[in-house]
């Protein structure tokens, strides 16, 4: 039985209330384990707070941290720095020597591109080949597909179209999240994989971008945080 995952639930960590909905409704939903960007500076008893949260209703918190260097020089200082201070890194890429930087560098888990501008989607040849070697996977998120509409959905809908091709071309795992900001914007991981056909994604390859890619990353990142 598959144990569905969600890498990008955005809530606004300081609104408790708030993250107590989503992750209900996320579990309601059939996940069983979601990811929650965190703040660099986070306090542990925050943290604690947003586990108890999690706990309650029978889902995994996985610790992430959302980075969006303007340069690689600095997505090299951040990944030293916060590195083994959270469970999953992902790396917005704005610019082409970002991208690359990600694609080649292992402490990187996910790439991410700005759904409103496909001029910034740098994901090609280059970068998945790089991301193949490293093990790292192309996150997409589907909250943008159900907020935009006419020509900005359609725009990004061919985007995705190309990035899929390619990452299926090169073996580098699709990981499936909601990036979702409120309630109404979660669906079950059914449904999510039925949008994800409008980019040329089979319901197969979608379901595990739903669920085995994303539990195995965390799962490959906890051996290597484990203290032992």
């Amino acid at each position: 039985m598959r144990k569905f995952v969600d890498l990008h639930l955005r809530p606004s960590i300081n609104d408790l209330d708030q993250v107590e909905k989503m992750v209900k409704r996320s579990s309601d939903l059939g996940y069983r384990l979601v990811g929650v960007p965190l703040p660099h500076n986070i306090k542990g008893e925050r943290i604690h707070q947003l586990k108890t949260i999690c706990e309650k209703v029978e889902v995994d918190l996985v610790t992430r941290i959302d980075l969006v260097p303007k340069t690689s020089g600095e997505l090299l200082r951040n990944l030293q720095r916060f590195r083994r201070r959270f469970e999953i890194i992902s790396v917005t890429c704005n610019s082409k020597s970002v991208a690359r930087q990600a694609a080649k560098d292992r402490r990187v888990d996910l790439m991410a591109f700005s759904m409103g501008f496909p001029c910034k989607r740098f994901f090609d040849n280059a970068e998945a080949e790089l991301a193949s070697r490293a093990e790292g996977a192309l996150e997409i998120d589907m909250a943008s597909l159900l907020f935009l509409t006419s020509f900005p959905r359609i725009r990004l809908l061919s985007s995705l179209r190309r990035e899929v091709s390619i990452a299926e071309k090169f073996e580098v795992p699709i990981v499936i999240s909601s990036g979702a900001t409120e309630v109404n914007l979660l669906r079950r991981p059914h449904d999510c994989a039925a949008l994800a056909t409008l980019f040329d994604l089979s319901m197969s390859v979608a379901l595990r971008g739903l669920s085995e890619n994303p539990s195995g990353i965390v799962e490959r990142n906890r051996k290597k945080l484990s203290s032992s």
